[in-house]
This record gives structure tokens, C-alpha cells and sequence, in this order.
């Protein structure tokens, strides 16, 4: 085992982040146990939105750096580690929460559960670039939110594409969409990293 895995994972708090994913992972069992979201498959709606959103901010979270400038003055560069860090928790909370709605069928079970992780996290990846890994949550919250909120009686192409957190699995608009955050997110984190003191 490499010396240096125990320092990284304490100084991006993958410790705490691992818990706060097996909390969400709970909130979600919880939530797809509850009568409505048996009966109703358009009752997941909140559960493959917030679910996903909650893991994201956990994720949000270990992406900082206490150690800005050796990060920047590293012989080998950090943008592969970074990567690796990424698509691992992502990875993880895909397959954690998964399972949860593996019932769903096509409407919103799995692949609207790992749709909306890979969305959420790639939001989450993009604003630790810009305001930090601390606030680096609250972007893909409002979105997130704001999109629940608004999204009742929107119909059409284009509302699949600004729509995806509620969508139903299997719209390529969706998919398009939050493949193309988490790209981004992804690589700007990879290349950047998070901003320093935020």
C-alpha cells in the first residue's frame, strides 16, 4: 500500500465523506421503503433528485485541498489523482444508491438514479473549480431545487434537457445533459482542482 493513500485521504476528509454517503444511501432506503413511492413510480421523482444531490455534496466536500501549494509545485502533476479521486466517490454513490430503486423500471429506477449522480456531481465538480469544494454544494442545490420546483407541467425536447434531475430514465435529452455537466465538471476539476480557501 502506498504511505502517502492514509495522509491523502485524510486531508480531502474521505473518512467523513464515505459516511455522509452511507447516510444518504440510508436516507434514500428510507425513502424508496415509504408507501407513495411503491404505489406511484412518479412518486420517486424527489428520491432520484435528492438522493443523488445529497451524495453529490458529500463528494463536493472531500474535493479540497489543504495543501494548495504542493499540490501546484508536485513533480508528478495532480490532475490524474484528482480524476481518480472523482470517479471513484462517483462510482461509489452510483453503486450505492442504485440498488435502491433497481424496482423502478424504466420511469425513474436505475439508470435516472446513476443519471443524476453523474449530473449532480459534475455540477458539484465545475463550482469547487469556481467558489471552492465548501460552497462547491450549493450551486447543484438551487439548481437541483429550482428545477423540481419548476419543472411540474414542462413538456417538450428542450425540457428534457433543463429538466434532467426529474426526468424519467431512459430520455436521451436528460442523459445528454448531465453527461456533458459531469464532463466538464470532471476535466476542470482534473486540470484546476478546487479554488483555494473557498
Amino acid at each position: 500500500m502506498n504511505p502517502g493513500l492514509p495522509l491523502y485521504a485524510r486531508s480531502r476528509a474521505l473518512p467523513l465523506t464515505l459516511a455522509t454517503l452511507a447516510a444518504a444511501t440510508g436516507f434514500a432506503v428510507w425513502a424508496a421503503g415509504a408507501p407513495h413511492a411503491r404505489l406511484d413510480p412518479g412518486r420517486r421523482v424527489p428520491l432520484t433528485a435528492l438522493a443523488p444531490l445529497l451524495a453529490a455534496a458529500a463528494i463536493g466536500a472531500s474535493l479540497r485541498s489543504d495543501s494548495d501549494e504542493l499540490d501546484r509545485t508536485a513533480v508528478r502533476p495532480w490532475w490524474s489523482r484528482r480524476l481518480a479521486h472523482l470517479l471513484a466517490l462517483t462510482a461509489l454513490a452510483s453503486a450505492l444508491l442504485t440498488p435502491v430503486v433497481a424496482g423502478g423500471g424504466r420511469t425513474f429506477g436505475a439508470s435516472a438514479m446513476i443519471r443524476d449522480v453523474l449530473g449532480c456531481v459534475g455540477i458539484v465538480a465545475l463550482a469547487a473549480v469556481v467558489l471552492g469544494a465548501r460552497l462547491s454544494w450549493l450551486p447543484a442545490f438551487g439548481y437541483v431545487s429550482a428545477v423540481y420546483l419548476a419543472s411540474s407541467g414542462a413538456q417538450g425536447r428542450a425540457a428534457t434537457v433543463w429538466a434532467w434531475p426529474v426526468q424519467p430514465g431512459p430520455q436521451p435529452g436528460a442523459w445528454a445533459a448531465a453527461l456533458a455537466a459531469f464532463a466538464l465538471g470532471a476535466a476542470l476539476y482534473a486540470v484546476r482542482g478546487a479554488r483555494p480557501g473557498g
